[in-house]
């Protein structure tokens, strides 16, 4: 089986060119040139692995993200949070909505502006939160496991310019 060599080292052909072997391998023209393809290949593989990961405790990655943010930011706004997260408000209010239904959340009347809500974990939150984080750090080292310790970095570091 082939593999592309550059700055990183060797790359093993993507999945979809794996299940080829029986005939032609597929060509993937210009995409193979292409870091945003790659980013999203990565991304698919790594939201996978995480949703599997999490999937008994039923956390999604956005609400894995929220909860993570609200513990480590008592006291927190809405749109704060959205913004820290690049997350659309509309969207972020659903999210928390689902989680204060189940226990996990509260929105709370801010002592500093009486508009806002000031974003807390509740104990049964922070239980969950701890057993994610967990499953999280497991889901993490399969990742520096598949990339190695310096891509891993790398890529860490990379992705903090955005």
């Amino acid at each position: 089986m082939a593999a592309k060599t550059g700055r990183l080292g060797t790359v093993p052909l993507l999945k979809t060119q794996r299940l080829r072997r029986s005939g032609p391998a597929i060509d993937l023209g210009i995409l193979n040139e292409r870091l945003g393809y790659f980013v999203r290949r990565m991304q698919v593989w790594v939201f996978q692995d995480f949703i599997r990961r999490l999937s008994h405790i039923d956390i999604s990655p956005a609400q894995f993200s929220v909860l993570v943010v609200i513990g480590a930011n008592h006291g927190l706004s809405q749109s704060e949070l959205a913004a820290t997260l690049g997350i659309e408000r509309a969207r972020l209010v659903r999210l928390l909505h689902r989680l204060e239904r189940r226990g996990l959340t509260q929105r709370l009347p801010s002592s500093v502006d009486k508009r806002r809500h000031a974003l807390r974990l509740t104990r049964e939150g922070q239980r969950v939160l701890a057993r994610a984080k967990t499953l999280s750090d497991k889901h993490e080292a399969r990742l520096l496991q598949r990339l190695g310790p310096e891509r891993y970095k790398l890529l860490i570091d990379t992705l903090r310019a955005f």
